[in-house]
């Protein structure tokens, strides 16, 4: 069994590591560097990862669910891990559209988590999402919709930092003159968002999004932005300290944090 809190950084596969505890029927939190995977009783239940919008953003900017009625429910029912319960229980949301919204979600964050299967950072035996059980997945189903969305996007455009860097766009067509999504995704590239950036406005699934940007990519009209070269000195001195990203807990903390500071 799999039993550390907080294990160090191994080379082992994330994909290998879930199938593992599937086979073990591991409930806990299974953290790489782009997100985590819940699971319970060997079977996937949620996926979260800064890289996709959260099922909070999906339901309150498509208009299915008020600000107010997400943040009393996870006010109420968050600390008991039954804030998908609540929802429904108090009348806010149908289960069919909650179950919707969450594999949507589940599936989005998946692709980021698992499509370039990283290393596994450590696995938390009992730890719930916030959220409570919706729909379980089985982990196979999970990880080969994973490769399929990361195949499918590879023979639209083979240019895999459309998915993470901000994007810009290059002079062509008016928006209105595409097809209307691809000319919706298009319209809100501006140099600084990013791809989940950009679904989270539009309010759409990351992977919709995603291939219609690898799409524009393809035709020429949208390039992941280079990063700013960094500033060199004059004066002799020592390298700069190198910057350690956040771990996913604390990314999604201060997405968080970020959300209310906007209420």
């Amino acid at each position: 069994m799999i039993t550390p809190t907080r294990t160090a950084r191994t080379d082992e596969p994330a994909s290998a590591l879930l199938g593992t505890l599937a086979a073990q029927g591991a409930s806990g939190a299974l953290s790489t560097e782009a997100g985590i995977v819940y699971l319970a009783a060997g079977h996937v239940v949620h996926v979260e990862s800064a890289l996709a919008p959260d099922i909070g953003d999906l339901l309150t900017h498509s208009g299915a669910l008020a600000p107010d009625g997400w943040w009393e429910a996870i006010d109420q029912a968050g600390r008991r891990c039954r804030v998908g319960r609540q929802l429904v229980d108090s009348g806010h949301l149908a289960v069919g559209a909650l179950e919707l919204c969450h594999l949507g979600a589940l599936f989005d964050a998946a692709y980021f988590v698992l499509a370039h299967d990283g290393p596994a950072l450590r696995f938390r035996p009992g730890v719930s999402h916030w959220l409570g059980g919706v729909r379980a997945v089985p982990v196979d189903t999970v990880l080969r919709e994973s490769r399929r969305r990361r195949e499918l996007l590879h023979r639209i455009c083979p240019e895999p930092a459309i998915d993470l860097a901000p994007l810009a766009r290059v002079p062509g067509p008016d928006p209105a003159d595409l097809p209307a999504r691809r000319g919706r995704a298009l319209a809100q590239v501006d140099g600084v968002r990013t791809a989940a950036q950009i679904a989270t406005v539009l309010a759409c699934r990351t992977f919709h999004t995603l291939v219609e940007l690898r799409r524009l990519a393809a035709a020429g009209l949208v390039v992941p932005k280079a990063p700013a070269p960094a500033p060199v000195s004059a004066e002799p001195g020592p390298a700069p300290r190198p910057t350690v990203p956040d771990e996913p807990d604390t990314a999604l903390l201060r997405r968080l944090l970020h959300a209310l500071e906007a209420l």
